[in-house]
Order: structure tokens, then C-alpha cells, then sequence
């Protein structure tokens, strides 16, 4: 049977207080409507329509070719949301998911399952229920003596005995798409609001005698449904612990599971550790035997084998095999490190190549640099790479040594096996295996200090 998916995205999210759409709120660094549509995935839905209206274009930038967009001109009700995807869908046959793009929680096994229960049942709709320990505010499902839902009854509108079930409506539903439209068309909006609802399908298709289930899923955690910032922390909380059980059942040591944030694209072999106060975010990779943290954040990065990141800050960058970072170094994007590397404390890279076995040990800035293997790099050097207008390269090339507190004036290059006394401004190659020296030259005046003190 074919599968659609309509997402209802179209609300503005006032009680986010916010200049961001409500459904583009990051959860872990990814806007929460990418996680419904990644869940979504392993359906094969057939089509994918997002309705969108508040923010309509900064939704499709984000979601892109996974979707098709309707936007809800009016936000009249969830019902009417839906009947804008009329033109696209209504002539198909199978099975049509309707789910808000602000439940970001609810996983591809739930969605799988509904599908599953929809279509054995041959019910022509489906809700997708849980039972919570405080039901105030939620609708409640209401079953008959053969467990099909008899109705769905909102929270103020239930008598006593309705009030007493904690089997709420979460909002997403299976539905047989012929009948779903031709329900969606004797929606009225007479009720308080003037809205049309699409909870007023079931009643529909009840009164036309058609089967109507209830699918029940387990963990009340995945219904939360984010319409302020509150909530949004809240499932970031359960995101979180989400993913980083999913890191520790796959060989991964986290030692603070509460305080390590990775983020849902991340990458992570078997046999790393992490230490409490590390982010790592993006499209990052980490290879075994790898240690992060503490207190680290990692951006975008590839991190080889058994490589050690302590107190630093690594963004859009490769780091490879054995290598050394930190404390308190920042390597900022473009930034390419060899093996068995040392970038010690208090140094900051960016779009540099360190060659392996190259040292940095601290209190260094090398920036648009091109360092090859074997070079050391003494405390406090610089590669002074803007002239006010253009960056300019500095190249060191392999078995190189640099002395403590020395200037390298881009665009320069130091020739394989040469080297530069301490202290020394360099603005001119040096030639492979020379010594460079361009300081001052030091003058000692015995007795000056006497003199200076007899005159005061």
C-alpha cells in the first residue's frame, strides 16, 4: 500500500516569543522539523507535503527537495491546514499520515508501527494515542467494548467519567486518503474558535459507520509537542540522553551522560571516551580510541584514532591519528593536522596544514599556513598573515625550527631544515638548512642604572 505524509507546519509559534519560525527551533543543533521528516523516512512515504504559512520561505530553504510545500494562506484549524494538500493528494489511494512539524520526539519505529496498525486493522483512520499520569488540557480517547475509539472528546467538553481516562489524542493519525478527503470537505467551524478541526473526521467517519482505531504508543515522552520555550528544553533534555544512550550501547564511554551534548548527525566508533562538558555538533566523525573533553567543543570535524582534545574548541576542521590538542587551544575552520601532532595550550590555528609529527606547543597563532613534518614551532610566534587589505601564506617547510617569540611577515617561506633564532622578524625566505637572525643586537651599558639613580 502506498504511503503519504501531510506535515502541518504552517502556525506561527507566538508563545516561542521569537523571530525564528517555530518549527526551525534547533533541538541539538537540527530544526525541529528535520527530525519529523527524518523519522518519516524509513515509511517510504510516496509524497511529502509540508503545509506552511508564518515563514513559508525559511522553511523550504531548510527542508529543500525533501517536501513539497502548500502554504495555508489563513491559519483557520488544523482541518483546513490539511485540505490544502487537496490538488496534490486527494486523488491517490493509500494510506495519508497527518503529523505536526513541532513533535519532534516521536521516532521512525512509532511512525512505522502506526503505519503497521493502520493498514492490518483496515481502519480508515487511526489516532495516535498515549496515556499520561496528568491528562489536564489533552483531549481525551474515548474506546467501546471491542477497543476501537468510540470518540475523541476535548478536555472541556469530557464529563466525570471521560475526565477519569488518561489515553489522550498526541495529534497524529493514520488515515485511509480517499476517505480522508472526502471527510475533510463536511468540515464545519461551528465551535468557539470558528476553526476547522480535523479531530471532526473521526466524528465523520464514526457516523458513517467506518472502523476507527487507536494505536497506542508506550513512551508518553515522544508525544510532547513544542509551542514554547519551556518545552523546547524539555526535549532537548530527552534528545539528548536519547542519542547518547544510543552512543553508549554502541561501545562509546560517556562519563556524564546529563552533561555531553552530541548532536543527532554525529559520528563515534567504538572505544572513544568523552568527558563531561563536551559539544560536539555538525557532521563530525570521531575514530576509536579518540578522548574528548573535558570541557570541549567540536564542530564539523573529523578526529582520528586515539587522538586527545582536552579544554578546547575545534571547528570545520581535520584532525589525524595521535594527535595532541589543547589545553585551551582554539583550531578554527579550514584546518588540516597531521599524525602524532602537538598543538599544545593557548595556540590558535586557522586554515593552516600542520605536516606530522610537527609540534606547536603553546602560545602561538599560525594562521593561512602550510607547515610540513617535523617542524617545531617555539611559545609565542606568529604568522603575521594581513597586510590590512589581503591574507597572505607563510610556508614552513619540513624539519624546519622556529624559535620562541619570533614574527613570520606573509607572504614568507622557510626552507626545508632551516632555522630562525628567538626573537627574530622575519620578511624574507630563508634559504633550506640557514640560520636567520633579524633582531636588534643586544648592547649591555655597565653603570647606566647608577647614573639614572644619582640624577633623580
Amino acid at each position: 500500500m502506498k504511503r503519504y505524509a501531510v506535515i502541518l507546519a504552517a502556525g506561527q509559534g507566538t508563545r516561542m516569543k521569537s523571530k525564528l519560525y517555530k518549527v526551525l527551533h534547533p533541538i541539538l543543533g537540527r530544526p525541529m522539523i528535520q527530525y519529523v521528516i527524518e523519522a518519516l523516512a524509513p515509511s517510504k512515504i510516496e509524497k511529502l507535503v509540508t503545509i506552511v504559512g508564518h515563514g513559508a520561505e525559511e522553511v523550504s530553504k531548510v527542508v529543500g527537495s525533501k517536501s513539497e510545500f502548500v502554504i495555508q494562506e489563513e491559519q483557520l484549524g488544523t482541518a483546513h491546514a490539511v485540505i490544502q494538500a487537496k490538488e496534490t493528494l486527494s486523488k491517490e489511494e493509500g494510506t495519508t499520515i497527518v503529523v505536526c512539524g513541532d513533535t519532534p520526539l516521536i521516532t521512525d519505529a512509532t511512525y512505522e508501527q502506526l503505519f503497521d496498525y493502520h493498514e492490518k486493522t483496515g481502519s480508515k483512520a487511526t489516532v495516535l494515542t498515549t496515556k499520561i499520569d496528568n491528562p489536564l488540557g489533552y483531549g481525551r480517547v474515548i474506546r467501546n467494548e471491542s477497543g476501537n475509539v468510540s470518540r475523541i472528546v476535548e478536555h472541556k467538553d469530557a464529563n466525570e467519567e471521560e475526565l477519569s481516562v488518561n489515553e489522550i489524542n498526541t495529534g497524529t493519525y493514520c488515515f485511509d486518503n480517499q476517505a480522508l478527503f472526502e471527510a475533510l470537505e463536511k468540515v464545519d467551524n461551528d465551535n468557539a474558535q470558528g476553526e476547522y478541526y480535523l479531530p471532526d473526521v473521526i466524528e465523520i467517519l464514526k457516523k458513517e459507520n467506518e472502523k476507527i482505531s487507536a494505536y497506542l504508543m508506550p513512551d508518553q515522552e515522544e508525544s510532547i509537542g513544542i509551542n514554547d520555550r519551556v518545552a523546547l528544553a524539555e526535549a532537548e533534555v530527552i534528545m539528548k540522553r536519547r542519542i547518547n544512550k544510543m552512543h553508549l550501547r554502541n561501545g562509546v564511554t560517556i562519563t556524564d551522560i546529563d552533561h555531553t551534548y552530541i548532536g543527532p548527525d554525529v559520528e563515534i566508533e567504538s572505544d572513544v571516551t568523552i568527558y563531561p562538558g563536551t559539544i560536539i555538533k555538525g557532521n563530525s566523525s570521531i575514530k576509536s580510541d579518540a578522548v574528548i573533553g573535558p570541557n570541549s567543543e567540536i564542530t564539523n570535524c573529523r578526529i582520528g584514532n586515539a587522538s586527545v582534545i582536552r579544554q578546547s574548541v575545534v571547528s570545520d576542521s581535520k584532525i589525524g591519528n595521535q594527535v595532541n590538542v589543547g589545553p585551551f587551544a582554539n583550531i578554527r575552520p579550514e584546518t588540516e593536522v597531521g599524525n602524532d601532532v602537538k598543538v599544545g595550550n593557548f595556540v590558535e590555528l586557522k586554515k593552516t596544514s600542520l605536516g606530522d609529527h610537527t609540534k606547536v606547543s603553546h602560545l602561538t597563532y599560525l594562521g593561512d599556513a602550510e607547515v610540513g613534518e617535523n617542524v617545531n614551532i617555539g611559545c609565542g610566534s606568529i604568522t603575521v598573515n594581513y597586510d590590512g587589505v589581503k591574507k597572505h601564506v607563510t610556508k614552513i617547510e619540513s624539519n624546519a625550527f622556529i624559535g620562541c617569540n619570533t614574527n613570520l611577515l606573509a607572504p614568507v617561506t622557510i626552507k626545508e631544515g632551516a632555522y630562525v633564532a628567538a626573537g627574530s622578524t622575519i620578511n624574507k625566505d630563508v634559504p633550506k638548512e640557514s640560520l636567520a637572525i633579524a633582531r636588534a643586537r643586544q648592547e649591555n651599558k655597565e653603570g647606566y642604572v647608577n647614573r639614572i639613580i644619582k640624577k633623580n
